[in-house]
């Protein structure tokens, strides 16, 4: 179990997502990373969509209540237990009566903290993401407070595993970090300033020509009235080359609507189900990890790709994924 001593600015319980329920008008919901958060659950000995807590900015003060099998992945927040600072993006095993806690945020914004056996919550639609809105799934359908107590899941053969490997390293210390973890090949880079790669989107061509011009030559900066729903950007002034009416339809994970002050607005894990504003653009699948972790007062700069393109960089992503899925399971199996 792991007691909440400080819940820090926003930290909650999320999976991959609410999926087939918008229909109902139900939203995804999930982590804002689904990246950092597979990462993380690999490193832990866990199916990808186990849930993980996810982290933000400013992170919480845990205190473990038995020896618990952890990993964190995402931006750096600069994690320490009992004092000492841990790596992220490996596996953590971390001794009884030890206390996790996050300092400043040096990279990125958001963190994933996996444990072995996933966080022990129920399920609720097939999903145990929280959707904060509306007290639903996750801890309680709200963010963690003080003095919640999180138990965790059964530990799957891979966990149990990875622990007996690093228990034995343990002796007097508090924690052990394993001596491998995701090659930095496969980490993103997390800057303030990315560049996000985008297609095109289903309004396209209802934008005047100096606002296509715009979205790709201008910097959009990432406003403080963002959050889980959306990034509300500011730059200069997107406009349609003549008012059209628009039908509210499907919107995605990373659409680029723009309303009429012409300020882009990111939709992001917590979206609306359909929209009716114009959409000027797709961020590519393979850079949402990007855009998550970006943070207000951050700039953001659009590269145009195909459709064609984005998907077969998601597909190199996520045959690299396949193949550091086996390392790990090589790695284990070989006793390391």
């Amino acid at each position: 179990m792991i007691k909440v001593l400080k819940p820090g600015l926003l930290s909650s319980i999320q999976d991959l997502g609410r999926t087939g329920y918008q229909k109902f008008g139900i939203i995804a919901s999930g982590a804002m990373d689904p990246f950092s958060h597979r990462m993380a659950n690999l490193l832990a000995g866990n199916e990808e969509n186990e849930p993980t807590m996810e982290i933000t900015m400013m992170g919480p003060v845990l205190a473990f209540e038995e020896d618990t099998l952890i990993s964190i992945c995402g931006g750096d927040l600069s994690p320490s237990i009992n004092g000492q600072p841990i790596r992220t993006w490996r596996s953590v095993f971390v001794k009884k009566g030890s206390e996790l806690k996050f300092g400043g945020c040096k990279k990125g914004c958001r963190a994933y903290l996996a444990a072995a056996g996933g966080f022990a919550v129920p399920e609720i639609m097939n999903s145990k993401s929280t959707y904060l809105r509306a007290g639903l799934g996750g801890f309680k359908g709200r963010a963690l407070k003080s003095g919640d107590v999180l138990e965790t899941g059964k530990p799957s053969l891979l966990s149990l595993k990875m622990t007996g490997y690093l228990s034995k390293q343990l002796l007097d210390k508090n924690f052990v970090e394993n001596d491998w973890g995701i090659s930095s090949k496969l980490i993103p880079e997390y800057v303030g300033n990315p560049e996000i790669r985008i297609t095109r989107g289903r309004q396209f061509e209802l934008f005047s020509h100096e606002s296509r011009i715009q979205l790709f030559n201008d910097v959009f900066e990432v406003t403080a009235q963002s959050d889980r729903m959306g990034y509300r950007l500011k730059g200069l002034s997107l406009a349609l080359s003549e008012h059209a009416e628009q039908i509210s339809e499907a919107v995605n994970f990373g659409s680029i609507q723009v309303p009429p002050d012409g300020n882009p607005i990111v939709l992001l894990a917590d979206r609306q189900t359909t929209g009716g504003y114009p959409k000027i653009g797709q961020v590519a699948a393979v850079d949402l990890p990007l855009l998550a972790q970006a943070k207000p007062g951050d700039a953001l700069q659009f590269t145009e790709i195909t459709s064609e393109q984005a998907q077969q960089l998601l597909i190199k992503r996520e045959i690299e994924l396949k193949e550091l899925k086996q390392g790990i399971l090589l790695k284990i199996r070989g006793g390391n």
